[in-house]
């Protein structure tokens, strides 16, 4: 490694210490969507870790009902503008919630790679760039309490549109042969919901008078499943995830609903699985609805000068890398051509008992993350 490289490394592992113990305590904190207090904890934990010179301001999440989201902006004396991005939010119910555990070199904990894990090495970038404020024109920290299940529509990308990049710490990867890998391409989401209105009926007596939304659903979700074309030009996956029908079990189902979870490159690829919804089976009528669409991200060409740089500043390659789950970078992608991913930690197990983080990658991802944001600002 160079000097340069050496140094870099040599400050991410200073770092480390504290984001480990950062990331403890914001695990510690059971996040599940939508619980207000729990965010607020959460928020007045983050605002606390952040420079103290930050000025904050809470502002309407995206999602009604949700504690207001977190920005932070640290003036400085420079000419460039970086939104750094996260969510403290979770998908573990509190029962099933799980504090930082250690096994080995794993670090299992709920919501520990998506994206506390992430939020703690931003949480330490923005310190450290606030104490070099001749390097910036402004630092901003957005922090989201609605990522993991928000269908409403994003409220925040006109609030930054213009910044000079945006970088997202969601859960970090290697590329194959063991660079570093960024996420700078995601496919667009959707979340389509199909209703069956049938007709209730007594179901040992009577099935016969009834119309059976139950068996109308379990029709449509293989025909619309379909649709899907995982290995055609748009990628597009269509997936049945939930299905409810039925109140009685002596009852025809009368009512019902499925979703399925869309992703393609290309958003235009959901009429797909729109079309394909049959108006009717056995009596029951279908109507379907299309209630959450996540833009697509494609920011490889726009920010590959941006890793060239960082590449030359960490001393090792930094892989741009393609990954199907969505993120509120996708959101700033279309406003801010500089965008970027992946940040946070590897790990693994997201949205599971066993999401766990890598111990071992802390350091090396804080390493990415400061090589990155300085090949911003000198950009």
């Amino acid at each position: 490694m160079t000097a340069v490289n050496e140094a870099i490394a040599a400050e991410a592992g200073e770092l480390a210490p504290r984001v480990l113990d950062e990331l403890e305590q914001l695990v510690a904190i059971s996040t599940p969507f939508g619980d207000v207090p729990a965010a607020e904890r959460a928020f007045e934990l983050c605002q606390r870790l952040l420079p103290p010179e930050s000025m904050f301001e809470r502002v309407p999440c995206s999602t009604a009902g949700c504690a207001p989201d977190l920005v932070a902006r640290i003036a400085g004396e420079g000419s460039r503008r970086l939104l750094l991005l996260g969510h403290v939010d979770t998908v573990v119910a509190h029962s099933d919630h799980r504090p930082l555990d250690p096994d080995g070199e794993r670090l299992y904990g709920s919501g520990a790679a998506d994206m506390k894990g992430g939020v703690a090495i931003l949480l330490a970038l923005a310190r450290t760039l606030a104490s070099a404020p001749e390097g910036f024109a402004e630092l901003a920290v957005l922090l989201v309490c609605d990522e993991e299940w928000r269908i409403a529509p994003f409220t925040h990308v006109e609030r930054f549109a213009g910044y000079d990049a945006c970088l997202c710490f969601e859960a970090g990867e290697r590329a194959p042969g063991g660079a570093e890998g960024v996420i700078v391409r995601r496919k667009g989401a959707g979340t389509l919901r199909v209703r069956a209105d049938g007709r209730a009926a007594h179901s040992g007596s009577a099935p016969q008078d009834g119309r059976n939304a139950l068996l109308a659903l379990a029709h449509a979700a293989i025909a619309i499943t379909g649709a899907g074309d995982p290995d055609g030009p748009q990628r597009l996956t269509v997936v049945p995830t939930i299905i409810r029908a039925g109140d009685a079990l002596n009852v025809v189902p009368a009512a019902g609903e499925l979703v399925f979870d869309l992703r393609a490159d290309d958003t235009a690829a959901f009429r797909r699985p729109i079309d394909a919804i049959p108006p009717e089976v056995g009596g029951a009528t279908l109507e379907g609805a299309l209630e959450r669409v996540w833009p697509a991200m494609d920011s490889g060409p726009a920010v590959a000068p941006l890793l060239a740089r960082a590449e030359s500043l960490l001393g090792r390659p930094i892989a741009g890398r393609a990954r199907g789950g969505a993120s509120d970078a996708s959101h700033f992608a279309q406003a801010i051509p500089s965008t970027l991913c992946g940040l946070g930690p590897r790990g693994g197990g997201a949205h599971t008992p066993g999401e766990f983080v890598h111990a071992d990658s802390i350091a090396e991802r804080i390493a990415v993350a400061l090589a990155v944001a300085r090949a911003t600002l000198t950009g």
